[in-house]
């Protein structure tokens, strides 16, 4: 058994947020038990997935995706309301970290998703240097390997435009809704991009400066980091820790 402090201490030396300006709040969102005997995590912090992890006998959970953003109403009616009253009555604690959880260098979402792929970083670019970039493996130097490996990786088909087709060399990828970092991966040398959402724009850049660009799912692209952050508390404190998935087709 472990203490509400303990982890959140842990959580924050390991995670470091204020390194990073982000659009809500990082740590302890919803106070809870005092004492910790099991861990859930999961990407969000939705209704479904609280319900699932208070089934469970989780009494601490870690999530990507917490309760609260910048420019939100913060009044706690309707399914914000629900989702607190739901965590305060079983006196659940919420822990959430948006950005620090997507550039843990190891344990992180971009740093999970690439293990996954076979990628391995040595730089990064964007803003708040967010983004990976490392050399293609032989296995993965052309599109449609990376495409496939995408594909079994996180069990969806990918939206993908190929570019104009050359040998990769370099891959780079950020997971989520980080289409907005292509820009970024084309001036870091990227011949491809791996992320989770595409928008308009994102297709016109690849054709016209044939760099290729696969949107792979924001949900998809982010199953990795917070089980492997609560893991490793969970392992540090000796306590269980169960990863809960709430399928989400974005």
């Amino acid at each position: 058994m472990a203490n509400r402090v303990e982890i959140d201490e842990y959580l924050q030396q390991l995670l470091q947020p204020q390194a990073f300006k982000d659009y809500g709040p990082n740590g302890l969102q919803v106070e809870g038990s005092p004492e910790v005997r099991r861990i859930a995590s999961g990407v969000t912090a939705s209704l479904a997935f609280i319900d699932a992890a208070i089934a469970d006998g989780a009494d601490t959970l870690i999530v990507h995706h917490g309760l609260f953003w910048r420019g939100q109403d913060g009044r706690l009616t309707g399914w914000l309301g629900a989702r607190v009253r739901r965590l305060m009555t079983a006196g659940v604690n919420l822990f959430a970290y948006h950005l620090p959880l997507d550039a843990h260098p190891e344990l992180g979402n971009n740093a999970q998703l690439g293990l996954q792929l076979g990628l391995q970083a040595d730089g990064r670019f964007g803003e708040q240097m967010l983004g990976f970039i490392g050399p293609a493996p032989a296995a993965l130097c052309t599109f449609p390997a990376l495409v496939q490996a995408a594909r079994g990786v996180l069990g969806r088909e990918p939206v993908a435009v190929s570019g104009d087709g050359r040998t990769l060399r370099r891959v780079a990828w950020c997971t989520g809704g980080a289409q907005g970092y292509f820009e970024n991966a084309i001036a870091a040398g990227a011949d491809a991009f791996i992320t989770g959402e595409i928008s308009e724009p994102q297709a016109h850049l690849a054709r016209e400066t044939g760099v290729a660009f696969i949107a792979c799912g924001h949900h998809a692209t982010e199953r990795y980091g917070a089980p492997a952050v609560a893991a490793q508390v969970a392992a540090h404190f000796g306590v269980p820790h169960r990863f809960i998935e709430i399928d989400n087709p974005a």
